[in-house]
């Protein structure tokens, strides 16, 4: 019993502690394709992920000036020592691990926001953060 608290002690310890964070190249950016800044759609909705001046390469893969999207539905991005860690699998943060670059999401009708944040290997965003402007859509 003592050894399963030990192990669940440091599951939940490396969890919660900071990771060596990757550096970003100078001028990197992601950004949403589509949809556009403003745009009425209908649901399901495409989003289209851009990135420049990296390559996108899959969650576990650690090679330099590399990283994998992360989309931001209706939430803020994350700010201070909460970009010092492993972005969390939660509501309205959707990981794109296999280094996929799109994705349809089934929105209910209103004002959305959307914005990319890229990843490094083990989910932590870079240094400086790679992120996109936040688009904010309409769906009828």
């Amino acid at each position: 019993m003592r050894i399963l608290s030990l192990i669940a002690a440091s599951l939940f310890l490396l969890g919660h502690t900071a990771m060596a964070q990757s550096p970003a190249p100078e001028g990197a950016q992601a950004y949403i394709i589509s949809p556009d800044e403003g745009a009425t759609v209908t649901s399901p909705v495409t989003v289209r992920f851009g990135l420049t001046g990296m390559g996108v390469a899959p969650a576990g893969i650690d090679k330099a000036n590399t990283g994998h999207h992360h989309l931001l539905i209706d939430r803020a991005m994350p700010t201070g020592e909460d970009l010092e860690y492993s972005l969390p699998a939660e509501d309205g943060l959707r990981h794109f691990g296999g280094g996929q670059t799109e994705v349809t999401l089934d929105l209910p009708k209103g004002r959305h926001t959307l914005q990319i944040l890229l990843g490094d290997h083990n989910h932590v965003p870079h240094v400086p953060p790679v992120a996109s402007s936040l688009v904010t859509i309409t769906v009828e």
